[in-house]
């Protein structure tokens, strides 16, 4: 799964929820949404954007989005969502999303924002600062957050290893038979981006 996101210098890891399931048994495509914005996130806390925001007033907003799905997800699986910014512009950057399912060991969804530099003491567009290009650029290249060692980083971005490898274990399904899936990591810790 990890070739499905080497492009990726940003990957979180999260459960699937029961609740996240609707009326046609699959996970909604909301939960989707939700999923980018927390590798969005992760990406903006792995470029430390929310301290520039603190002493510039100048943040991310997001002005666009979309999906493609690919294959539907259900409970009980893993996904792992990785955040990539293949393109920068004056005032704004693209971020790619890629949604991995553990469960499939397939591409489960892909994804693009379209994110604006803003400023927010004047409430107008703003030019994307240059400490902020300069610091997508440095993890682009790296593969992942310099605490990282090059690498994607997982979980709890910059600090958070990949997860190692793990013996698969046995889960019950609603009819009473079981299947090996990959246990799920409980890293992902609610944060405030404007902290």
């Amino acid at each position: 799964m990890r070739e499905l996101l080497k492009e990726y210098p940003v990957v979180i890891e999260f459960p699937v929820a029961w609740g996240e399931m609707d009326v046609l048994g699959h996970v909604n495509n909301v939960v989707y949404f939700r999923y980018f914005e927390s590798a969005r996130v992760a990406y903006f806390r792995a470029i430390r954007y929310s301290t520039l925001q603190k002493e510039t007033g100048l943040g991310p907003i997001l002005g666009a989005t979309g999906c493609r799905f690919r294959i539907p997800l259900t409970y009980p699986d893993t996904v792992w969502i990785g955040a990539t910014v293949p393109e920068v512009g004056e005032d704004r950057f693209v971020m790619r999303y890629c949604v991995v399912s553990a469960d499939h060991r397939k591409v489960a969804a892909e994804g693009e924002g379209l994110i604006v530099s803003y400023d927010y003491r004047q409430n107008r567009r703003a030019v994307l600062p240059e400490a902020v290009r300069e610091r997508i650029a440095t993890l682009q290249l790296s593969g992942g957050g310099s605490e990282a060692g090059g690498a994607p980083c997982w979980g709890r971005c910059p600090r958070a290893p990949p997860p190692a490898d793990r013996e698969p274990r046995a889960t019950d399904e609603p009819n009473g038979s079981t299947r090996n899936i990959e246990p799920a990591r409980a890293e992902a810790t609610p944060f405030h981006l404007y902290e």
